[in-house]
């Protein structure tokens, strides 16, 4: 059975042959389909996250697959693979058939693409929870997403739009505009309009995906008594607030902590699992062989991957 299998911190892993694994009573056998390659995978394997596996061993935090046996499982039934130290505290996702406790499996209520079912709970969770619970979004809002196409960037915009808010999607780059999803306005960082919204304020709600020191001015693009959510930092890890303007500017600035909401993420799962299912969102995937995770892994850390990356067995 191939996996891959990392030795040492800040390597990337390298295919091998190991063992079948052997189902113990209340874990499930699964026949895996797909395995998500993902920023948390990276930070494990740099040795700096604080939940270490012991060296070597099979890297994967989220997965999906069809169960080969299980206590209370029906051989065939496609499962979310996520959890239970899977890829954090013992070997995870990235092998062809694993052994896990029940508890790191979920039941999707309807059928999904393997690299879909795999790679979907992230972004489209992380989304609801935002426009749901930390925004409160309402009718008729006009929606800024900053990294609208990156992963939970593109499903807050999406999630937006089907709500019925006017949203426009910002991208670093040109070359991004195209993975923008459909029913968006797409725009670039450096475009000649984005200069005139500290003076315009044209949005209710911003959802910054980026983070890092240019927040504080793109929250000046929000009407007095909005909001400003947080989800991510890939841009950097601070930001410096004047304090007197940032009062005179009146913008609610929210933070989002999916550790904290899991609870809530999978209460919103089967909804999302539906819209999927049904087309009406959507999760873009770049799927690889095993043979070529050690340079999509490269490509994810260097931020050159569109959407989510799956390995599909």
């Amino acid at each position: 059975m191939r996996a891959l299998r990392t030795h040492g911190w800040g390597e990337l892993p390298r295919v091998e042959e190991v063992a079948e694994p052997v189902r113990e009573d209340g874990q499930v056998l699964v026949e895996v389909q797909a395995a998500a390659l993902s920023h948390l995978d990276l930070t494990v394997a740099s040795g700096t996250f604080d939940l270490r596996p012991e060296l070597p061993y099979t890297g994967g935090v989220e997965g999906s697959g069809i169960v080969l046996a299980a206590d209370d499982l029906a051989p065939g039934t496609q499962v979310m693979l996520r959890g239970g130290g899977l890829g954090l505290l013992r070997d995870g996702t990235w092998q062809e058939r694993v052994a896990i406790p029940r508890k790191a499996v979920t039941l999707l209520e309807q059928p999904l693409p393997a690299a879909v079912a795999a790679t979907f709970f992230v972004p489209t969770t992380t989304a609801a929870v935002v426009l749901r619970d930390v925004a409160r979004l309402g009718t008729e809002e006009c929606v800024a997403v900053i990294g609208a196409a990156g992963a939970v960037g593109a499903a807050v915009a999406q999630q937006a739009a089907r709500a019925g808010a006017e949203v426009v999607g910002l991208v670093g780059r040109a070359d991004q505009l195209q993975d923008v999803p459909s029913g968006v306005q797409p725009v670039t960082l450096d475009d000649d309009r984005v200069a005139a919204w500290t003076t315009e304020r044209p949005f209710s709600l911003i959802v910054d995906t980026l983070g890092g020191p240019e927040l504080p001015q793109r929250t000046t693009w929000v009407r007095p008594g909005g909001r400003a959510v947080v989800v991510g930092y890939v841009a950097g890890t601070s930001a410096v607030l004047d304090l007197p303007n940032w009062l005179l500017n009146d913008v609610a600035l929210l933070p989002v902590n999916m550790i904290r909401q899991e609870r809530r993420a999978r209460e919103v799962m089967p909804d999302l699992v539906r819209r999927l299912a049904s087309e009406e969102l959507s999760v873009a995937v770049e799927t690889v062989t095993i043979d070529e995770v050690p340079s999509a892994l490269a490509r994810l850390r260097d931020g050159r991957v569109r959407g989510r990356a799956a390995v599909v067995f």
